[in-house]
């Protein structure tokens, strides 16, 4: 896979991923603190949720990196975070997992 179209997947799931989040009503209109996206730990598991982590924090970052073309991570291994944050919640997150999935497997690809 070029490096080009492997941004080219990326952004197309990116978009997934929002969509996913919307659509799991997982997806706030107004961001969090500034103090909160500063947080240390992985996931800024201390100051946001893993919802908010993604849009705020995942969801930009990436697609900073797409739009400028620069390297991508050679693994990402988001979709198991996702997974156990997801196991214990009534709200079916099981489609942002899947989307997920997809990023994690579209990095790994890339030559």
């Amino acid at each position: 896979m070029s490096n080009n179209s492997t941004h080219e997947n990326l952004a197309t799931l990116l978009l997934s991923l929002e969509g996913a989040l919307r659509q799991a009503s997982l997806w706030q209109e107004s961001a969090p603190v500034p103090e909160a996206l500063l947080s240390t730990q992985p996931f800024c598991i201390d100051t946001l949720t893993f919802p908010q982590w993604l849009q705020f924090i995942f969801l930009p970052r990436m697609r900073w990196i797409v739009e400028q073309g620069d390297a991508l991570p050679a693994k990402c291994g988001i979709a198991p975070m996702a997974e156990e944050y997801f196991r214990p919640l009534p709200v079916s997150g099981e489609t942002v997992v899947r989307v997920l999935i997809e990023i994690d497997e579209c990095l790994m690809a890339q030559e």
